[in-house]
């Protein structure tokens, strides 16, 4: 199995790791590593997710971030990484501009 991650989950990983680098020293690394173990538990475990608006999504263990991403043939397709505490219509907003 291939993964693909979007310019749209690289960019919401970004501005995560700023947001929480702020929060305290290293802090913003912690976050983009340990995201990005989740991230890679999709080579094993890519399927099994609940779908929520049309995608599975992959909470994350450490913060309150889902990863939303999709199988196409033998490839997951990771379109966004989203923070929780959204409202729920933002968070579909942000899944329907990435399709």
């Amino acid at each position: 199995m291939k993964l693909k991650i979007l310019r749209s989950a690289v960019d919401d990983l970004h501005q995560g790791r700023v947001f929480y680098e702020k929060q305290g020293k290293d802090v913003g690394e912690y976050f983009f590593d340990s995201l990005f173990s989740d991230i890679d538990s999709l080579y094993l475990y890519a399927g099994i997710h609940v779908q929520v608006f049309g995608y599975y999504r992959l909470l994350s263990k450490r913060f309150p971030y889902a990863v939303y991403y999709t199988l196409e043939d033998d490839v997951v397709v990771v379109h966004r990484v989203l923070d929780l505490r959204r409202h729920p219509h933002r968070i579909r907003q942000a899944l329907r501009g990435s399709q």
